[in-house]
């Protein structure tokens, strides 16, 4: 059914409270905006689904109760972008959920698994691609669209259901647990103007007062993009902000040596810029941003990655899963340079099925033999 107004809205959200799951998709374009703009919302339900219109619809915070409800388990795949444009639009992020991206992982599929993938391997189906670019602002839709956004969650509730299964019958449904509590937090979708810095390409190879610069240079850019409802890039480029900060300017003649600088920055504009460089490379030394330093060196930390390649592919020959699903290169390379704290190996399921095992490993309470030809793992003495 297509929903077009609040009465229907509410009407389809009555159906949704007898349903034990909501599988959800959305349809939004974001090009030209730094906020997503939403197109569509399509629910699949135990016995309806539904394409909401969100341009014809004007509270969509009616679905707030639906999207917490416990006894609901609102199912996506690869949740991150549909559950931030549900957070803006109706104030609550989703809970519980499913990802089924994130669970096809523990089942032996690619770690970025397509939905279409899943669908060819769950439902044998091989789903259209006609529309997959659409322009989903533009109205009326037509015929094949609304096929198309209604495909996106017709058979995620039989591919959950298969999951489920075959979860359970591995004992991996808890492995989910931790993954899918982060999906559901909301601070997972909430912006910090002033820790956007660090998302920022080669700002780790800048001092700790030019990372300071960045920090306010980049927090500018942050509210700027979100007061105009603009891409960051537009505003300035991650690359600009970077170099200006790594030239440390004293003035406008030297912030505008910055190529396309003086194209994106008014004067009034770039003199705030210069004065918030100058702000953060006199940071008091008690502020200036933590770097992280390896505690061993980049050759012992490629040899340290190596060695526990080897571990890893050991462990996921056993358990049926991607080795680059149980231990993703870059988790890898934070725990050989010593960065525990914000490593995913050392959490949840990976933790216990290889993460303990390569941290032990790395403080030298294992050893690596090779036994005719095969991978021994033994305990140092």
């Amino acid at each position: 059914m297509l929903v077009e107004n609040d009465a229907q809205l509410k009407e389809f959200l009555a159906l949704c409270e007898k349903s034990p799951y909501m599988a959800i998709d959305t349809e939004f374009l974001r090009e030209k905006t730094y906020y997503a703009k939403l197109c569509l919302i399509q629910v699949a339900i135990e016995d309806a689904s539904a394409i909401i219109d969100p341009f014809t619809i004007e509270d969509l915070t009616v679905m707030a109760s639906v999207l917490t409800n416990k006894n609901i388990v609102k199912i996506f795949h690869a949740s991150s972008q549909d559950i931030e444009i549900l957070y803006h639009e109706t104030g609550v992020v989703p809970t519980p959920v499913f990802d089924t991206q994130v669970a096809a992982a523990l089942l032996g599929k690619s770690q970025q698994a397509s939905y279409a993938a899943l669908v060819q391997s769950f439902c044998q189906v091989t789903l259209p691609k006609k529309d997959s670019f659409t322009d989903w602002s533009r109205r009326p839709l037509s015929p094949s669209q609304v096929e198309y956004a209604a495909d996106d969650v017709t058979y995620l509730p039989r591919i959950y259901n298969d999951m489920v299964k075959q979860l359970t019958e591995k004992g991996r449904m808890s492995w989910l647990d931790d993954a899918f509590a982060e999906i559901s937090n909301p601070r997972k979708y909430e912006i910090d103007p002033r820790s956007r810095y660090r998302k920022l390409k080669r700002v780790n190879q800048l001092s700790p007062r030019q990372m300071a610069a960045t920090r306010e240079f980049a927090a500018w850019r942050e509210l700027r993009a979100q007061k105009l409802n603009i891409p960051r890039k537009w505003v300035v480029s991650d690359e600009q902000i970077v170099e200006a900060c790594r030239r440390e300017p004293r003035s406008l003649d030297e912030l505008y040596m910055v190529r396309g600088l003086r194209e994106s920055l008014k004067a009034g504009d770039a003199r705030h810029v210069l004065k918030l460089i100058q702000t953060g490379l006199n940071c008091p030394e008690e502020d200036l941003p933590q770097t992280k330093v390896s505690q061993r060196s980049e050759a012992n930390v490629d040899i340290a990655v190596d060695l526990m390649n080897a571990i890893v592919r050991l462990r996921a020959r056993e358990n049926k899963i991607a080795p680059q699903t149980l231990a993703p290169h870059a988790e890898l390379m934070k725990l050989a340079r010593g960065h525990d704290e914000d490593c995913d190996l050392l959490k949840g399921w990976r933790y216990r099925v290889v993460g303990k095992e390569l941290s032990d490993f790395l403080e030298g309470k294992f050893l690596l033999q090779l036994v005719d030809g095969n991978l021994k793992i033994i305990r140092s003495e």
